[in-house]
């Protein structure tokens, strides 16, 4: 199975480090003109420099906030100009996570707390699926793929409540969408992977895991190991490409273990 996306335009979100970097490289390895989005401003400018294209794959960058839908249509409004008005092909909503948060009981949770994840990891996504799809409709074909987490099939007993919350969310947002834009010819689905830890928040909570704790995870984990960017971006490329032209609506876990 060789998968290609020669000429194709692929919209990455939170694309500046870890799952969404591996991305949006994946992406452009194998010959996609990626548009690669992310609120870190500085860490986003080095990706461009950083990233290996290939067969023709270009990366363009653009700092936007997906919680902020004036930002969002305007991204999506000028990727569809400098493409004559053509629909964005493939949509990845990468962006997301717990926004520097730390596990504390519900009762100390604010309202300002549990609002930034759940904007950071639904209205995002919210936003941008609105954005892009009126292209996607009048074109008649599309492919969306959100990363959610195995929050929606396994939540922990330290987490964050709105972290699960939202990602369970998110999960529920593509069930519903895939019968909504089905009939158009757009397919969304979903990956899910396991814990890695490929940003400072991730790295911090392993980090404090401690050695016994991080052996732990690994062996509740049936291949005994964590997973990485690059075999997520695997299932993500696969669930984007033709040879999924009849998958919608479904969760792809990506964790190493039985869900």
């Amino acid at each position: 199975m060789n998968i290609e996306f020669l000429n194709k335009s692929v919209l990455v979100t939170g694309a500046a480090r870890g799952l969404g970097y591996a991305l949006s490289e994946s992406f452009a390895q194998r010959g996609a003109q990626v548009h690669a989005t992310d609120i870190l401003d500085i860490e986003l400018e080095k990706l461009k420099g950083l990233v290996q294209c290939g067969r023709g794959g270009t990366v363009e960058t653009y700092c936007a906030d997906i919680t902020d839908v004036a930002q969002v249509e305007s991204l999506v409004a000028g990727i569809e100009d400098s493409r004559s008005g053509q629909s964005i092909d493939i949509v990845i909503c990468a962006a997301g996570g717990i926004v520097g948060q730390e596990a504390k009981p519900i009762e100390q949770v604010s309202q300002h707390e549990w609002r930034a994840i759940v904007d950071a990891n639904v209205t995002g996504v919210f936003n941008t699926v609105k954005a892009v799809l009126p292209s996607m409709k009048l074109a008649g074909t599309g492919a969306i793929v959100v990363i959610s987490s195995g929050a929606g099939f396994r939540v922990s007993r330290t987490g964050i409540q709105s972290y699960a919350a939202s990602k369970a969310g998110q999960i529920g947002l593509v069930r519903q969408l895939a019968h909504e834009v089905g009939p158009f010819g757009i397919r969304i689905n979903s990956v899910a992977p396991g814990f890695m830890p490929t940003s400072p928040d991730y790295i911090r909570q392993w980090e404090g895991y401690g050695s016994e704790g991080q052996i732990a995870l690994k062996e509740s984990i049936a291949l005994r190991r964590l997973g990485t960017p690059e075999e997520v971006a695997h299932a993500v490329m696969f669930l984007a490409s033709e040879y999924a032209a009849f998958i919608t609506g479904q969760i792809i876990a990506v964790n190493g273990t039985p869900s």
